[in-house]
C-alpha cells in the first residue's frame, strides 16, 4: 500500500514535535495503529486506559508544545473526555484521534457495537465540540486539508482538537505534505503596537514597577521573553521585582534575588502580598485568577495602577484596551521601556523556612516538615508534577531551584491526573527526571499507569503521601466523614505487582523526619531506578495553604 491519510496525519504530528502517541487499541483504530508502529519517527505508548492516556498526552504536551492520544469510537473516546476537558480548561494542545466505523457503515446507519444503537454516528463529536477548539470528520475528498485546519487551530488556540478517522478513510492514498505547516504568525496590528507603546511609556515611566506573571506566559511560548523583561539589565541591574501565581509557578527563575514568591491573595506571605497589592505600578502578564489559587478570589489588585497583558489584548489602568496585541509583542515593548522605569525598592530578604516544630530526626512526619524537605532535595533538572490537593498546595509556595518545571492542574483539578501526566512529561523529556508527588487517594484513581511507567523503563521519583484518604476534601468538609476514607492498600507491594523488580524499582518508606531525609538522599543517589517513596503523615494534617484554600471553598460552597 502506498502513502495514505493515516501516514499524512502522523507526518504532520511529527513535524510539530510529536514523537510518541498515547492511547488504547480498539477495533476501529487498529489499522491506523499499524501505521503508527511502522512510522520511523513516532513511538506508540499503550496506556492502561483511555483516561490515563489523555492525562499522559496532556503532560507530554505541556513540555513538548503538543501531544496526541488515540482512542476507539464511543466507549474509548468518552473515557478520555475528562482528560480532554482538562486540557481545554488549561489551554493544553492535545490532538484527540478517534478511530470510527467505516463510512459505508455510517451511511447505512447500522446498529453496531460501541454506538447508542440509533444509527447516529455524530453524538460524540457533538460532545467533543464542547471541549475542543476544532473538530473534523475526515472524509475522502478533503482529509488532508481538514487535518491541517484542525492542527493549525490547536497550535493557535493552545487547546485540544478532535479528529474522527474512519477505518476506510485512514487507508485512502494521498500525496505526502509538500511543505511543513507554517508556524502561527504574530497577529498584532501595527496600530495596536504603537498605541500600546505610547500609553505604556506614559503610564510606567518614572514609576517603580512590579510584575505578576501566570500560566498563559508559558502557554503562548513567551517564557524567555518574560525572563528577559524581569532580569538584570544595564538600566535595571537588579531586575524588576516579580511574583507568580501558583498556576504559573516556575515560569520564572525562582532562585533569582528579585523573585518575590508566589502570590495567593490573602493567603500570600506578607512581603509578597504587600509588593503586589501596594505596587506603584503592577504589570500582570498572562494572569487568570481562579478560586483555588487566590484563596477564594481574595486578591486585591487595583486596576487603575495595573497594566494587564493577556494572550490577545492588553488593558492599561483598567480602561484603555489595545488589540489585537499578542502577549509576546507586549512583552517586547515593555522590555524596550525598562530603562525608563524607576529603580525598584530594596528587595525583602527571604528568610529561611521556619518550621512549626523542631526537626528532630525521630519526630513524626508532618505536612509542615514534609514539603520543605522535598523542595530542598529537588535537582535543577527535575520536572515536578503535583496532584491537586496536599501535594500541589504543599509545594506551591516553596522556592524551586533553577531549571525546575512545575506542573499542576489547579483549574480543572481532576484528582489522579498527576501520575499519568508525570509519565507523559517524563517521556517528552527523557533527559530530565520526573518527580511525581501525589496523595494516596488520588493515586488510587490512576495507579494502573505505574505499570506503563515501569514497562517504559522511565526513571524518576514517585512520592506518595499516605494520609489515609482525601485530605483536601477533609479540609473542606467532613474531616471524619466516611466518604473521605479510602481502602487501605499495601503500597510497598504495588511497584512489584505492576511489573517492577529490585533492579528497576527501589521502594522506600518514611514515617519520621530522619527517615525522610535518608530516603531523599537515597533517591538522589539512585538515578538509574524508579524510586517509589511512601511517606506517612497524619490523617487531618494539612499544609497551611490547604487550610486557607479550604476555608475559602467552604464559604463559597455554603454561601456564608
Amino acid at each position: 500500500m502506498g502513502y495514505v491519510v493515516g501516514d499524512y496525519l502522523l507526518d504532520r504530528l511529527q513535524q510539530l514535535g510529536v514523537t510518541e502517541i498515547f492511547g488504547v487499541p480498539g477495533d476501529f483504530n487498529l489499522q491506523f495503529l499499524d501505521h503508527v508502529i511502522a512510522h520511523p519517527d513516532i513511538r506508540w505508548i499503550g496506556s492502561a486506559n483511555e483516561l490515563n492516556a489523555g492525562y499522559a498526552a496532556d503532560g507530554y504536551a505541556r513540555l513538548r508544545g503538543i501531544g496526541a492520544v488515540v482512542t476507539t469510537y464511543g466507549v474509548g473516546e468518552l473515557s478520555a473526555v475528562n482528560a480532554i476537558a482538562g486540557s481545554y480548561a488549561e489551554h493544553v494542545p492535545v490532538v484527540h484521534i478517534v478511530g470510527v466505523p467505516a463510512k459505508d457503515i455510517q451511511a447505512h446507519h447500522r446498529v453496531i457495537h460501541h454506538t447508542l444503537g440509533d444509527g447516529d454516528f455524530h453524538h460524540f463529536r457533538r460532545i467533543a465540540a464542547e471541549v475542543t477548539c476544532a473538530q473534523a470528520d475526515l472524509g475522502a475528498a478533503d482529509a488532508c486539508q481538514e487535518i491541517d485546519r484542525v492542527l493549525n487551530s490547536v497550535r493557535v488556540h493552545r487547546r485540544p482538537g478532535y479528529l474522527m478517522l474512519a477505518t476506510d478513510t485512514a487507508r485512502i492514498e494521498v500525496s505526502p505534505p509538500a511543505t511543513p505547516l507554517a508556524p502561527p504568525a504574530d497577529f498584532s496590528s501595527a496600530g495596536a503596537r504603537a498605541a500600546f507603546a505610547r500609553a505604556a511609556r506614559a503610564f510606567l515611566g518614572g514609576r517603580r514597577v512590579t510584575v505578576l506573571a501566570d500560566i498563559f506566559v508559558d502557554r503562548v511560548g513567551a517564557t524567555g521573553r518574560l525572563r528577559t523583561l524581569v532580569g538584570p539589565t544595564s538600566a535595571q541591574p537588579h531586575g524588576l521585582p516579580h511574583a507568580t501565581l501558583a498556576w504559573g509557578k516556575t515560569v520564572v527563575d525562582e532562585s533569582a534575588p528579585n523573585f518575590l514568591g508566589v502570590y495567593t491573595g490573602a493567603a500570600s506571605p506578607p512581603h509578597v502580598r504587600t509588593a503586589v497589592e501596594d505596587a506603584e505600578r503592577l504589570v500582570t502578564i498572562g494572569v487568570q485568577y481562579t478560586d483555588s489559587i487566590t484563596a477564594g478570589f481574595s486578591q486585591s489588585i487595583d486596576p487603575r495602577r495595573t497594566i494587564d497583558i493577556g494572550p490577545e489584548r492588553s488593558v492599561i489602568g483598567g480602561v484603555d484596551a489595545f488589540a489585537p496585541l499578542s502577549l509576546s509583542a507586549a512583552l517586547d515593548i515593555l522590555t524596550e521601556l525598562t530603562p525608563e522605569f524607576a529603580s525598584p525598592a530594596t528587595f525583602p530578604a527571604h528568610a529561611d523556612t521556619e518550621f512549626a516544630e523542631p526537626l528532630a530526626a525521630d519526630a513524626p512526619l508532618t505536612q509542615a516538615a514534609l514539603w520543605p524537605l522535598v523542595a530542598e532535595a529537588l535537582g535543577n533538572n527535575n520536572i515536578v508534577v503535583a496532584d491537586q490537593g496536599s501535594a500541589f498546595f504543599g509545594l506551591a509556595t516553596l522556592r524551586m531551584p533553577t531549571g525546575i518545571t512545575f506542573l499542576g492542574q489547579p483549574l480543572w483539578g481532576s484528582i489522579g491526573y498527576a501520575l499519568p501526566a508525570a509519565l507523559g512529561a517524563g517521556i517528552a523529556c527523557p533527559d530530565r527526571r520526573a518527580v511525581l508527588v501525589i496523595g494516596d487517594g488520588a493515586a488510587q484513581l490512576s495507579i494502573q499507569e505505574l505499570g506503563t511507567w515501569i514497562r517504559e523503563q522511565m526513571n524518576g521519583v514517585i512520592i506518595l503521601v499516605d494520609n489515609n484518604g482525601y485530605a483536601i476534601e477533609r479540609a473542606i468538609h467532613g474531616p471524619d466523614a466516611p466518604y473521605n476514607d479510602i481502602a487501605p492498600w499495601r503500597w510497598a507491594e504495588l511497584p512489584h505487582a505492576f511489573g517492577g523488580d529490585a533492579e528497576s524499582v527501589l521502594t522506600l518508606r518514611a514515617t519520621t523526619v530522619g527517615e525522610l531525609r535518608e530516603c531523599l538522599k537515597a533517591a538522589a543517589a539512585e538515578q538509574d531506578r524508579l524510586i517509589f517513596l511512601q511517606v506517612v503523615t497524619g490523617t487531618t494534617d494539612y499544609p497551611p495553604l490547604v487550610s486557607d484554600i479550604a476555608s475559602a471553598l467552604t464559604r463559597a460552597n455554603t454561601g456564608s
